[in-house]
């Protein structure tokens, strides 16, 4: 399974002393190279983001061949969403995972999967991961993450938690 991460899943499941999660899941996880800049860059804000990518053998780094999608993304999206999607387009990603709004919708017009950090943690309770989703989901609201309640309560339900 190829899977492409944006910065925030990085940032989020650290926070939540759950980085493990991803290649617990997935064995590898590519990041684009401004993913990889954005978190090597503000990683003193970001939890131990910075050490944990930097520590983990199992994230390949790439760069993005199309630079023209992702200038014509960059309208739109920041830098490290713009060659997520594109790299995502180029190695033919299974999944992508993205938490912003825009880059969803984008992935959603090129018919990209995504999933997000919410269903990351429900992925990993249907694997046998995690116990329950109810703690992670609060603890990355105190963290300052932005959750809907609408989709908290929609993963809560799904992860028989409700």
């Amino acid at each position: 399974m190829i899977v492409v991460s944006n910065t925030t899943p990085l940032v989020a499941l650290t926070k939540l002393n759950r980085f493990n999660l991803l290649f617990d899941l997935f064995a590898e996880v590519v990041v684009a190279q401004a993913v990889y800049n954005e978190v090597m860059k503000a990683g003193h804000r970001l939890g131990g983001a910075r050490e944990a990518v930097q520590a983990a053998t199992w994230i390949k780094r790439l760069n993005v061949r199309d630079h023209l999608a992702i200038d014509l993304l960059l309208d739109e999206l920041d830098r490290g969403e713009a060659e997520t999607i594109v790299l995502a387009r180029e190695i033919k990603a299974d999944w992508v995972l993205m938490d912003e709004k825009k880059g969803r919708r984008k992935l959603d017009q090129l018919q990209i999967s995504y999933v997000g950090t919410a269903g990351l943690l429900l992925w990993a309770k249907k694997e046998g991961l995690l116990s329950k989703v109810r703690p992670e989901l609060e603890m990355l609201r105190q963290k300052g993450f932005s959750l809907s309640q609408p989709v908290m309560q929609t993963i809560l339900r799904q992860a028989g938690e409700a």
